[in-house]
């Protein structure tokens, strides 16, 4: 199997970093990742729209807009 680094970050519509939810290696195939809705500081966020950015050994494979609702 093909194993590849991969990067799960979420960020607010600044831009700004809410989460990092993975870094390290994975083989290939079909993984789920889920976020509780907590920053790095393990705060809850709001409510609204948040993007996430999958990076697989640094180039980006999908950046995509996803709102959180609570």
């Amino acid at each position: 199997h093909h194993q590849a680094h991969c990067q799960l970050t979420i960020y607010n519509v600044k831009g700004q970093v809410v989460k990092h939810l993975l870094n390290n290696e994975l083989r290939s195939g079909v993984h789920r990742v889920k976020w509780n809705g907590r920053n790095e500081n393990d705060e809850d966020v709001a409510s609204g729209v948040y993007f996430y950015r999958l990076l697989i050994n640094g180039q980006t494979a999908a950046c995509r807009k996803m709102a959180l609702l609570k």
